[in-house]
């Protein structure tokens, strides 16, 4: 089975348009195999969406955006802000610059490449997160070091766990980085966290 998280996937292409209602607005994105919830918004996507603060002039990144729903709907929510959206997997990048393009955002920037590289140098105000739990622990772990980098102080992480994968366990890893993190959402077996960034040195 090919795994949403490579640079390619090793599937033929074959796409589809999938239909979605998120924060009171109709959507309509181009999906295709090889990429993450291709039959539709997963649950957990559904929840961090609903549940994320995004403000009219935020810097947001969407680490690991697969065809972009969450980086989209933040683009539409902060209109005098900016999004970027990055992904490893080539096949997502190219349906998500499809789907920002369809949807007339002219907010976002789509980038390919492993975590925050693309981006790096970069501050964000808020980052928002479904992460590839299956790439395993270690990987989760370093995105979530690098999500923590990416933040200004202040700033604002969105991250999505279903309870059977470790939700908890994850939760205890970003309380080791981030001076404040709260449950804010759950549903659907997902808990959706936000972390803020405060001025420690020690992490």
């Amino acid at each position: 089975m090919t795994q949403y998280f490579a640079k390619q996937p090793d599937v033929p292409s074959h796409r589809r348009e999938v239909d979605a209602r998120l924060r009171g607005r109709s959507w309509t994105f181009l999906t295709d195999r090889g990429v993450f919830a291709r039959e539709g918004i997963d649950p957990g996507t559904r929840l961090l969406i609903e549940a994320m603060r995004v403000d009219s002039g935020d810097h947001l990144l969407d680490l690991g955006c697969g065809y972009g729903p969450i980086g989209i709907v933040a683009a539409t929510l902060a209109l005098r802000g900016r999004v970027a959206m990055v992904d490893i997997n080539e096949r997502a990048v190219v349906l998500a610059r499809e789907n920002a393009a369809r949807a007339g955002l002219e907010n976002v920037d789509v980038y390919q490449g492993d975590g925050t590289a693309p981006v790096r140098g970069q501050r964000f105000d808020v980052v928002a997160m479904n992460p590839p739990i299956r790439s395993g622990r270690d990987t989760v772990r370093r995105l979530l070091r690098e999500t923590h980098d990416a933040l200004r102080p202040g700033g604002r992480f969105y991250l999505v766990v279903r309870t059977a994968q470790g939700a908890k366990t994850v939760a205890k890893e970003v309380e080791a980085l981030f001076v404040q993190v709260r449950e804010t959402a759950r549903g659907g077996g997902y808990r959706v966290y936000e972390a803020i960034k405060g001025a420690r040195t020690d992490v």
